[in-house]
């Protein structure tokens, strides 16, 4: 069931409502205003607050994909760049390219995030995206702390996507556990 709201500046608002948990359906509503119009008891459930990572395999999809791109950003520590304005090659200019679209996501992602965990994951894993770019456009002798950072940040990513996975787990009720 659908409801649209209307704005104090004349735009509608797509409100969903599932199970009486209301959903924005375009991100719109920063987390206060869409928690003000929760019932008390659907404020109290545990997965309300996300507002990217809903569920569990859209969390463990994240998780792989940062756990892959950690692998790529341990192999960069075996690969020196000279980057492009260092007369690096002209390949660096599609990663350039790469990085520009990745970490403007993933900043997208910072804002329409809702949980303060939700938004440390995509805030590192961005922050790595933009060491990453840097490290493309200067190399490594003149940022040589950027593939540290890089690799730092991913591997928190991922301490911190294990953490949201985690909190989709399901709770085994004492009555299934065997005595």
């Amino acid at each position: 069931m659908a409801r649209f709201v209307r704005n104090p500046d004349g735009g509608a608002r797509v409100y969903t409502y599932y199970a009486g948990v209301i959903c924005d359906l375009n991100h719109k509503s920063g987390l206060g205003r869409s928690r003000e119009m929760l019932p008390f008891c659907a404020r109290l459930t545990r997965m309300n607050h996300f507002g990217v990572l809903t569920n569990r395999k859209r969390a463990l999809i994240a998780l792989i994909h940062s756990l892959v791109f950690l692998g790529i950003a341990i192999h960069g520590f075996f690969a020196p760049k000279g980057g492009i304005l260092h007369g690096g090659p002209g390949g660096d200019f599609a990663l350039v390219i790469i990085y520009l679209v990745v970490a403007s996501i993933l900043a997208w992602l910072v804002g329409i995030s809702r949980a303060g965990i939700e938004r440390v994951y995509f805030s590192l894993c961005a922050c790595s995206a933009s060491f990453g770019l840097l490290r493309t456009v200067f190399g490594d002798s003149s940022l040589p702390a950027a593939q540290y950072l890089r690799v730092i940040m991913l591997s928190t990513a991922v301490a911190v996507g294990g953490l949201i996975v985690r909190s989709f787990s399901r709770q085994v009720g004492e009555a299934a556990l065997s005595e």
